[in-house]
């Protein structure tokens, strides 16, 4: 399933030394300053090694986190921040909208964006697994579990720490609960698409398969709906994509909701309901084709070039065929013309996100350490020339070359 998955790129930022001469007055603070540089300098090479795993990934992350806390939160249990939190300037790109990066002095601005780079990593690892040649049933699971961790981490860096920003996020930027809706949103549907794919492949109960279509179509068609408020020149080919995903399962909640329908001695409604399925997928296809010319931000998925995708064409074709030919020769059902209303709910496969907490402050971090922190040696800032906006390189990411496709069989 190689670029079955559309993605946005990966957040860029500046440099950060971590160079407080005269501030870090002992050879313990300025150790928690050079283990900052050299953890975050390695969190951001990870972002784009092939040869990362979630486990790699989850010890960069807590060592980074860990020793940034120090520069939130405060040591004595109390509610107040930590006298660091303000110390330093980070600057991120968006992810949407180019290089020019939005700058905070606040070290809540740094986790929060280095946290959401973190969970766009986990869909792009999902992403690169379901490419491979022939996913084996643990490699699907990671998948899933990926996917639902990137959730988790989306969600709760909007529910917990982006509302503790001191400057507020501007409209249309990664942070913005528009944009973490939808990522949240994604995220879900497609570790249901996981899900679907595994139900067919051992031919599960078609009203199971149905009702997770059509849960997943209604997520896709939500993620849609959350972006639609934002400016088109950055969102129009997501959703796009968005669009194709909704229509795509569509066209599987009614093809596998026909054969439910058949195996009730309902031949006329099935054959409606194939028939919208047809209409679905057709819509699906012309997406495809709308989405691959349509320029903007990410990877280009090319669903329609997967045999997943085509398999959904040739299922609804025979089913349809047979559904046609069962009413000639044995049910004689009238068609009804209006297609039938789904009202499914799915009792088992749907997914939530899995909760994610950032680690506790490192080991290094003590009452003596963070006194050793002079703030007022910190030297005076020359406010009165203007600062020129400076372009932050964009992220080089690894171009994944597309595999064999065998159709996301599970083996």
């Amino acid at each position: 399933m190689t670029h079955w998955f559309h993605r946005n790129p990966l957040k860029a930022t500046a440099p950060v030394s971590f160079n407080y001469y005269g501030v870090a007055t002992t050879p313990a603070a300025t150790k928690i300053c050079n283990d900052l540089r050299l953890s975050r300098t390695r969190l951001l090479e990870l972002f784009t090694d092939l040869s990362c795993t979630p486990e790699m990934m989850k010890n960069a992350t807590d060592t980074y986190f860990s020793l940034l806390k120090g520069f939130i939160v405060s040591l004595d249990d109390s509610s107040q921040d930590s006298k660091l939190r303000y110390i330093q300037n980070f600057k991120w790109t968006d992810t949407l909208q180019g290089q020019l990066p939005s700058a905070q002095q606040d070290a809540v601005f740094e986790l929060v964006s280095m946290g959401f780079n973190v969970a766009l990593w986990y869909t792009k690892y999902a992403s690169r697994l379901a490419g491979k040649e022939d996913v084996t049933e643990d490699e699907a699971k990671e998948v899933h579990r990926s996917l639902k961790m990137a959730a988790g981490i989306f969600k709760h860096l909007k529910e917990s720490h982006i509302p503790k920003l001191i400057t507020p996020v501007e409209k249309g930027r990664d942070l913005e609960v528009r944009l973490m809706d939808s990522y949240i949103i994604q995220c879900q549907a497609e570790a249901q698409e996981v899900t679907i794919a595994r139900a067919i492949e051992l031919k599960h109960n078609p009203g199971l398969i149905a009702a997770l279509s059509y849960e997943t179509a209604n997520f896709y068609q939500k993620a849609d709906q959350t972006l639609s408020s934002l400016d088109p020149a950055y969102t129009i080919k997501w959703r796009k994509y968005l669009h194709l995903k909704c229509c795509f399962y569509m066209a599987y909640a009614y093809c596998y909701y026909g054969q439910t329908l058949l195996a009730s001695d309902k031949c006329g409604e099935a054959i409606r309901s194939l028939q919208e399925a047809e209409k679905f997928f057709s819509k699906a296809e012309a997406l495809c084709k709308e989405y691959g010319e349509t320029k903007g931000p990410g990877t280009t998925a090319k669903p329609s070039d997967h045999l997943f995708f085509r398999k959904l064409g040739t299922l609804v074709k025979s089913t349809l065929e047979k559904c046609q030919r069962e009413n000639g020769f044995i049910y004689f059902q009238k068609i009804p013309t209006e297609a039938p209303q789904l009202e499914l709910k799915a009792n088992y496969g749907l997914v939530e996100p899995v909760p994610f907490e950032f680690p506790a402050v490192h080991a290094h971090w003590t009452l003596e350490s963070l006194a050793a922190f002079d703030l007022t040696k910190r030297p005076k800032e020359d406010s009165a020339k203007p600062k020129p906006e400076e372009e932050v390189k964009p992220v080089k990411e690894p171009d994944i070359k597309p595999q064999k496709d065998t159709g996301c069989q599970i083996s």
